[in-house]
């Protein structure tokens, strides 16, 4: 039997009472929530419930796929369309014939992207890279997002059209600082997976430990959570309690973020050190040109811009 991993009368138990009232139909989801919030498994929750539960379910995660290859990855190709293509190969429209497809992070298409996710959506179709033929599919969309896409429509950066088309049921997905009754439910329910997964025996969850889970804000969600759990179960057999690791995840959380831009300055600077300065032996070590290695300098201050 599966565990119990919310609170009965909690915000996460209420989303599920929702998701099984949609599922029933074919409409789109959108599923609104920060990362780590459990999107995905909101997504399969849906697909399992719906009519189209024995079907298959295709997940993609868009922020995954370089613009480059996003569109053979959604719409698949034809051999021979592009130096690589060796064999036929069906998309994920096509994959998910059927079925529900799961995009998760739809806000990170680009506008092109936007554009034909919004034409198959329409149209019920799909042309593979290459081929000609139009191909009918039949699928249930579920799509997710962490950002706000009615302010990216306002920016220029997302479609109205495709906002309109995706924001047909919108359910948001609570983070877990808003679930704080879930927390005891869901330790347990994760240390018991974990500890399965692992082959190890599952430690005991202490009041107190329980109490000091509930007192984080939790900033990574469940992830973080089950993460937690997972070097709860690695750590145990050496005497780390489970409250030691929670502090240790607050004293990172004051911490402040380093900025990603001096932390490539720093990383560029002993590249060039260890190559006294040679750019184009540092451009060799990263697999890139010297003209993109002197971009990165100049992007990070290592180097002026010349007129």
């Amino acid at each position: 039997m599966q565990p119990v991993l919310h609170a009965p009368d909690s915000s996460f138990a209420a989303l599920l009472r929702q998701i099984r009232a949609v599922a029933r139909l074919d409409s789109t989801v959108l599923l609104l929530g920060e990362s780590g919030t459990g999107k995905e498994v909101c997504a399969r929750t849906l697909h399992e419930q719906s009519r189209r539960g024995s079907a298959v379910f295709v997940a993609l995660n868009c922020a995954a796929i370089p613009p480059t290859l996003l569109e053979s990855e959604l719409f698949g190709h034809e051999r021979g369309a592009f130096t690589g293509a060796h064999a036929q190969r069906a998309g994920r429209f096509e994959q998910a014939d059927g079925g529900t497809l799961f995009l998760d992070e739809v806000g990170e298409l680009s506008l092109t992207a936007q554009a034909s996710l919004l034409r198959v959506l329409q149209e019920r179709r799909v042309c593979r890279v290459g081929g000609s033929e139009e191909i009918d599919v039949d699928f249930r969309l579920v799509a997710a997002t962490h950002r706000d896409l009615w302010g990216m429509v306002q920016a220029g950066t997302f479609r109205q059209d495709l906002y309109f088309r995706l924001h047909v049921v919108a359910l948001r997905v609570p983070p877990l600082r808003e679930r704080i009754a879930d927390i005891p439910f869901l330790a347990k329910g994760l240390l018991s997976r974990v500890s399965t997964r692992l082959r190890e025996p599952a430690p005991r969850l202490e009041p107190g430990a329980l109490q000091e889970l509930m007192r984080y804000d939790w900033p990574g969600n469940v992830r973080e959570l089950e993460n937690l759990m997972e070097r709860f179960v690695a750590l145990h057999p050496l005497g780390m309690d489970l409250r030691e690791l929670v502090e240790e995840s607050r004293r990172r959380q004051q911490r402040p973020p380093e900025d990603p831009l001096q932390r490539e300055r720093k990383s560029l600077q002993e590249l060039l050190e260890r190559h006294g300065g040679h750019r184009s032996r540092a451009a060799a070590e990263l697999g890139i040109s010297r003209r993109a290695l002197t971009y990165r300098l100049q992007r990070t201050g290592l180097t002026r811009v010349r007129g």
